[in-house]
C-alpha cells in the first residue's frame, strides 16, 4: 500500500505544480510558450553577445535571399551557419553569424568595415533589393530585431515591425543604404536572481522545488528586447581612416543618425562604410513575457472580438440545422410506425421518399477506389492538423523555436500514415460488402496520392527557387531526406494500416442491396448546385481566422492564438458534418440514392471558397507582390492548401453522412 500511496502523492504534487504554473503564466499570451525545462540564457556584465542574421525577405517578393548576397561586412573569423531545424530549412531560414558583437551592459560605437569599390553590377543589385523592399533580419538570443516607425495615418502612433530595410530610394531618385545601426538591447535582472519560471521547476520525483538564487548564474541578465534604428550616414573619411573592425568611433561620427536623413549613396565604383552603436537599457519586462511585443502586433482586440463573434454566429446556425434535422427525422419515423411499415402507402411516400431507396442506398459508388483514397488522405490531414494545433495550443511549439510548427506537422503526417491506410482499406471493405480483394491497391494509392501531388508541386516550385538563387529553395540533401522519409516511413506505415484493416470486421449494412439499381427521378435542377452552395457555411466559420493565417504565412506576422484556432476547427468539423448530413437527407427524400460523392463534396466544397479567398487576398492584400515568380509561388502553395482542406473536410462529410444513413435505416423496420 505504501508504494501506491507514494505514487498518488507524487502525482498530486506534480499536478498541483503544473496548475500553479499555468495560473502564474496566464497573464501573458507568451507565458505559456515556456514550459518547464526551457531555461533562459543568463549574461553577466561584460559577457559577449553576438547577433545573428537571417535571410533577406520582402513583403513584395516571396524569394528570400542570403544575407551575404549583398556586400555586407562579414565576421573576422568567417561566416558560419547556425544549426537549423527541418522546419527552418523548409521555411527558407538561413541563419548565419554576423559581425555585430558587443559586451553586456557596455555601450559602444564601433566601426565595422569599408567595402571595396562596388562593381556596377553589385550596385545595381543593391538598388534592385531596395526597390523590392527587402528587409534585413537580425536575431539576438532568438529575438528578432524590432523597428518602430511613425504611422502616417495616425500621427504620434508608432508601428512595430521586425527587421529593417536594406536602404531607401530618395525623392531625387538616388539610392541610399542603411549603413549604421543604432541598436538597443533591453535586459532584465530578475528579483532575487530568479525568474518566475526558474523558481517553479520540479525535479524528477516532482517533490522538490529548485531555486537558482544561490547558483553560479545568479545576478545575471536576460535579453528581453532587441530594437534598431537604421540610418544612412556618410562617414567622414578622416574619422574612419585606418580604423579596423570594432575600433571605437567618436560619438560625433554618428551624430547625424536620423532615419529621415540619408547620406551613404549607392553608386558603382564607390565604397560603402558600415558601423553601429549599441546601448543597453534595463527593462521591467520579464523573460517569460519577452515575446509579448511580437505577439501583440496587428490589432489583437479586433482579432479576438472577430473570432468570438464568428464562433457565436456559427454555433447558432449549427444548432438551428441540428434541431430542424432531428425534428424532421423523428417525424418521418413516427409516421412510418403509424402506417405499420407499409412502404406502399402513398401519403408516407410523399412525406419521406428515403424509405423507397432502401435497396439502393448502400450500393457501391462510382470510382470506389478513388473515393477510399481521398477519404484516407483526408483523415490523415485532419488528424495531423488537430494534433499539431493541440500541441501548439499547449505551448509545445514556441515562436522562439523557429520552424517547430512545420517540423511537427511533417512528423505527425508521416506517423499518421497508419491511420490513412487503415481508414481507406476499412472503407473499401465496407463498400465492397466485406470483400477485401484489392486492398493492397487501395493502400498503395493512399500512400502515393496526396503525397505524390504535393511532392510534385513542391519540386516544381523548388526548381523555380533554385533557378533564382533563393534561400527558400530546399537543399538537395534535405530534398533527398524528405524523399527517403516518404518511402521508408510513410509508405510502410500506410501499408501496415491497410493490412490491419483488411483483417478486422467490416461495417455491415442494416439493409440488403437490390441487384438492379432503382431509377433516379428527374430533378428540376442539378443537385450539385446545392453542393456548390453548401461550402459557404463552413467557410463562414474560418474566413476571419484564415485572414490571420494568411497574414502569418505571407506577411511575416506571428500567429499565436492556437487555442482559438482549435475551437474554430472543432466548429468547422461540426458544421461540415451537419451540412453534409442535411444535403444527404434532402437527396434521399427525392429518391436519389447517389449520396456517396455528394456527401464528400458537400463539405469539401469549402476548398473552392478558400481558393477564391486566396486570389482575393493576392489582389487586395498582396497588391505589392512583384513579378510572376512570386505570384506563381503564392498560387502553387495556395492550391496545395485548398486541396488539403478539401480532403480533410470531405472526409468529415462522408463519415457523418455514412453514420446518419446507417442509423436512419437501422432505426426503422422495413418490409
Amino acid at each position: 500500500m505504501a508504494a501506491p500511496m507514494a505514487s498518488r502523492s507524487k502525482s498530486t504534487i506534480l499536478c498541483a505544480l503544473l496548475f500553479i504554473l499555468l495560473l502564474r503564466s496566464g497573464h501573458s499570451p507568451a507565458a505559456a510558450f515556456y514550459l518547464p525545462g526551457n531555461y533562459p540564457h543568463r549574461y553577466r556584465p561584460g559577457d559577449a553577445l553576438a547577433a545573428k542574421v537571417n535571410s533577406l525577405t520582402s513583403p513584395s517578393s516571396k524569394l528570400p535571399f542570403p544575407y551575404y548576397s549583398l556586400p555586407f561586412c562579414a565576421p573576422q573569423d568567417g561566416v558560419n551557419r547556425a544549426a537549423e531545424s527541418l522546419g527552418e530549412l523548409l521555411l527558407g531560414d538561413r541563419i548565419e553569424t554576423s559581425p555585430y558583437r558587443f559586451s553586456m551592459l557596455k555601450n559602444a560605437t564601433a566601426f565595422l568595415c569599408r567595402t571595396d569599390p562596388l562593381p556596377p553590377a553589385t550596385a545595381d543589385l543593391i538598388m534592385s533589393r531596395i526597390d523590392d523592399a527587402y528587409q534585413v533580419n537580425l536575431l539576438l538570443d532568438t529575438l528578432p530585431v524590432v523597428r518602430y516607425v511613425k504611422n502616417p495615418a495616425a500621427p504620434g502612433v508608432l508601428v512595430r515591425s521586425t527587421g529593417f530595410p536594406v536602404g531607401v530610394r530618395a525623392d531625387d531618385g538616388e539610392y541610399y543604404v542603411y549603413n549604421h545601426l543604432r541598436l538597443t538591447v533591453l535586459v532584465n535582472k530578475p528579483r532575487n536572481g530568479t525568474t518566475r519560471v526558474e523558481a517553479l521547476m520540479a525535479t524528477a520525483d516532482a517533490v522538490e522545488l529548485i531555486s537558482f538564487s544561490g547558483g553560479k548564474d545568479s545576478g545575471g541578465y536576460t535579453v528581453v528586447g532587441f530594437e534598431v534604428v537604421p540610418c544612412s550616414v556618410d562617414h567622414d573619411a578622416e574619422a574612419i581612416k585606418g580604423k579596423k573592425m570594432y575600433d571605437e568611433l567618436p560619438a560625433r561620427a554618428t551624430a547625424g543618425c536620423d532615419p529621415s536623413v540619408v547620406g551613404m549613396r549607392v553608386r558603382g565604383n564607390r565604397s560603402l562604410v558600415f558601423s553601429y552603436d549599441v546601448a543597453f537599457v534595463e527593462s521591467a519586462v520579464e523573460w517569460p513575457s519577452r515575446w509579448d511585443a511580437y505577439l501583440e502586433m496587428g490589432g489583437a482586440k479586433v482579432h479576438w472580438f472577430s473570432i468570438l463573434n464568428s464562433i457565436v454566429v456559427v454555433a447558432f446556425l449549427a444548432a438551428i440545422l441540428l434541431v430542424i434535422l432531428l425534428r424532421t427525422v423523428r417525424r418521418d419515423l413516427a409516421q412510418y410506425e403509424e402506417f405499420g411499415g407499409e412502404a406502399g402507402t402513398a401519403h408516407a411516400d410523399e412525406l419521406a421518399g428515403w424509405k423507397l431507396v432502401a435497396g439502393d442506398v448502400f450500393r457501391e459508388p462510382s470510382h470506389p477506389v478513388l473515393l477510399c483514397v481521398l477519404v484516407g488522405d483526408g483523415v490523415r490531414i485532419l488528424a495531423m492538423g488537430v494534433t499539431t494545433i493541440l500541441f501548439a495550443a499547449l505551448g509545445f511549439m514556441s515562436p522562439a523555436s523557429r520552424g517547430a510548427l512545420v517540423t511537427g506537422m511533417l512528423c505527425f503526417y508521416l506517423l499518421l500514415g497508419f491511420g490513412a491506410g487503415y481508414t481507406a482499406v476499412r472503407l473499401w471493405r465496407t463498400v465492397r460488402h466485406g470483400d477485401s480483394a484489392g486492398w493492397k491497391r487501395v493502400a498503395w494509392r493512399v500512400s502515393c496520392a496526396f503525397p505524390g501531388v504535393a511532392f510534385a508541386v513542391f519540386t516544381a516550385l523548388n526548381c523555380v527557387l533554385w533557378y533564382n538563387g533563393s534561400t527558400g529553395a530546399v537543399p538537395f540533401g534535405l530534398f533527398a531526406i524528405l524523399l527517403l522519409l516518404w518511402i521508408f516511413v510513410s509508405v510502410p506505415l500506410t501499408l501496415a494500416g491497410g493490412l490491419v484493416a483488411s483483417r478486422v470486421r467490416h461495417v455491415e449494412y442494416p439493409v440488403k442491396t437490390n441487384k438492379i439499381a432503382r431509377q433516379v427521378p428527374a430533378a428540376p435542377f442539378s443537385p450539385w448546385v446545392f453542393v456548390a452552395v453548401a461550402g459557404t457555411l463552413p467557410f463562414g466559420t474560418l474566413f476571419i481566422e484564415l485572414f490571420f493565417i494568411m497574414s502569418s504565412l505571407w506577411l511575416g506576422r506571428v500567429y499565436y492564438v492556437f487555442g482559438f484556432l482549435l475551437v474554430v476547427m472543432a466548429l468547422l468539423v461540426a458544421v461540415c458534418a451537419e451540412v453534409s448530413v442535411v444535403l444527404t437527407y434532402m437527396g434521399l427524400c427525392v429518391e436519389d440514392w447517389r449520396w456517396w460523392w455528394r456527401s464528400f463534396f458537400a463539405s469539401g466544397s469549402v476548398a473552392a471558397y478558400i481558393l477564391g479567398y486566396a486570389v482575393y487576398y493576392l489582389v487586395f492584400d498582396l497588391h505589392s507582390l512583384s513579378g510572376p515568380v512570386s505570384a506563381t509561388l503564392y498560387l502553387g502553395y495556395s492550391l496545395l492548401m485548398a486541396l488539403a482542406v478539401m480532403l480533410a473536410t470531405g472526409a468529415v462529410g462522408l463519415a457523418a453522412s455514412f453514420s446518419f444513413v446507417h442509423y436512419l435505416f437501422s432505426a426503422v423496420k422495413l418490409d
